[in-house]
């Protein structure tokens, strides 16, 4: 997984050394006039396994790690989606604008509300204290001693720098295919269902840490108002204050990759 992040940062990083001419796609008819447009679509993910901690010296009493911890999305909700809410799945969406300068260079809002569930009834090697009496064994973790997911969106928000390469157009300019690379940096957002020990809290979105990411891909351009996209994306966010039941915190690093397939509308100025 983290050398899937480093091939996706070279290629990005290369790609800003290519060209140097104005896209000239069909969507920029004016040197120098921009194009704001917008997309929606949905996401799939993995993640590599990770080390959680988890804390509360309050209303409980426990502060324990677990290590080489196993999630996955909910890749399965989108079987239902012509049936239930659309905003169910892991969907994304972009806001953005290019400048429409010299090096095709823009600006995007960027939204995953992907989804990671830690696989129940996993052996896990636990390190730490509950109720005062100190552990460092493997366990079976069960869902009546933790239940942990960020079933509403692990919801990585990232504002973006983006880069496109033309790289082929038919004969009349208005079918155009390119590469796009993107660089950001944001926060997670997430809503955390969690059970521990038996007592439970899933109640309120809020800011949980921070998340970079890198993305790269191929957008398709079709005539003047569409598009479709498809990219790889590379994930590390630090969720460094997850809210747990009373008073206690969770802490766990993520890292993933995110495959995402859009559909959107531009509007050059």
């Amino acid at each position: 997984m983290k050398k899937m992040l480093l091939i996706l940062l070279i290629m990005s990083f290369c790609a800003l050394t290519f060209a140097q001419e104005i896209c000239n796609c069909p969507q920029q008819t004016k040197q120098g006039k921009g194009t704001f447009y917008f997309t929606g679509g949905y996401n799939f993910d993995w993640f590599a396994k990770g080390t959680m901690h988890f804390e509360d010296h309050t209303t409980n009493n426990y502060d324990f790690t677990l290590y080489d911890v196993k999630a996955v999305d909910k890749k399965e909700e989108l079987k239902n989606i012509l049936h239930e809410d659309i905003t169910i799945p892991q969907y994304s969406f972009r806001i953005g604008y290019w400048f429409n300068n010299k090096r095709d260079l823009g600006i995007e809002l960027n939204y995953d509300h992907a989804k990671y569930k830690v696989l129940r009834n996993q052996t896990l090697h636990l390190k730490g204290q509950i109720h005062g009496k100190e552990y460092d064994l493997d366990t079976l973790v069960t869902s009546s001693f933790l239940k942990f997911e960020h079933s509403n969106g692990a919801n990585f928000c990232v504002v973006n720098i983006i880069k496109r390469q033309n790289l082929l157009h038919n004969r009349n300019k208005k079918l155009w295919l390119g590469a796009v690379f993107k660089y950001g940096f944001g926060f997670v957002y997430p809503r955390t269902d969690v059970t521990i020990f038996g007592i439970s809290r899933n109640d309120k979105y809020h800011v949980a840490g921070y998340v970079t990411a890198l993305e790269t891909g191929f957008r398709f351009d079709l005539f003047k108002y569409f598009f479709l996209e498809t990219t790889l994306k590379g994930v590390f966010a630090n969720y460094n204050n997850v809210l747990l039941p009373g008073d206690g915190r969770a802490k766990h690093k993520v890292y993933g990759v995110e495959y995402i397939a859009l559909c959107g509308l531009q509007f050059p100025l």
